[in-house]
């Protein structure tokens, strides 16, 4: 099915740009998976991502995702609050860039202001790496309703909007059903 979305990229040159959202709770914990493990990172792009459609990666297999996490230009991190999982982001850096790959709060934390907190992180930790020049990110039109809103808010600017065509799988599509979901669970538990 074929749907039309609009691309914001948004980049931040300098550290001093980030505007910082603290976390109210203090029990709110950001951490970085290590060692990397595929079936975590999997686990959240399909937790957070199938309501706004993350199709990306849906055909990515076990040796994909392991490729991918244990690249040393990535970086995964997830944030807990009192021990339980909220949200996570991915960096991936090249070149001057550091860039966030993925980042999303799941559902049911969503609206609580763990987004601007785990953003903050995310933004801090993309300045610590040595030689990033520029922090980017993106977001769409079919991504979460308060996506754009908190990268500006956190200091982004927009560098360029771009509208195209994607190509994404229908309603009916097993890859957004929930027996797809656990079935394709089942297929990381591979550890060859």
């Amino acid at each position: 099915m074929r749907h039309t979305v609009t691309t914001t990229h948004l980049i931040m040159n300098e550290p001093s740009e980030l505007r910082a959202r603290v976390c109210d709770a203090g029990d709110v914990a950001v951490s970085r998976v290590d060692p990397p493990d595929p079936q975590v990172n999997h686990m959240l792009f399909m937790e957070i991502g199938t309501p706004y459609r993350w199709f990306s990666r849906l055909s990515w297999t076990f040796d994909e995702w392991r490729r991918y996490v244990h690249d040393p230009s990535v970086e995964s991190w997830i944030g807990r609050r009192s021990g339980a999982p909220f949200g996570y982001f991915e960096l991936q850096h090249r070149d001057a860039v550091t860039q966030i790959v993925f980042f999303g709060v799941l559902h049911a934390h969503a609206g609580r202001g763990l987004g601007g907190c785990l953003l903050t992180h995310a933004v801090r930790r993309a300045w610590e790496i040595a030689g990033t020049g520029q922090v980017y990110v993106h977001t769409c039109t079919s991504d979460h309703p308060a996506a754009l809103a908190n990268y500006l808010t956190r200091g982004f600017t927009v560098d360029r909007e771009v509208t195209h065509e994607e190509e994404m799988p229908d309603d009916d599509d097993p890859v957004w059903s929930s027996p797809a979901y656990y079935a394709s669970l089942r297929g990381l538990t591979n550890d060859a």
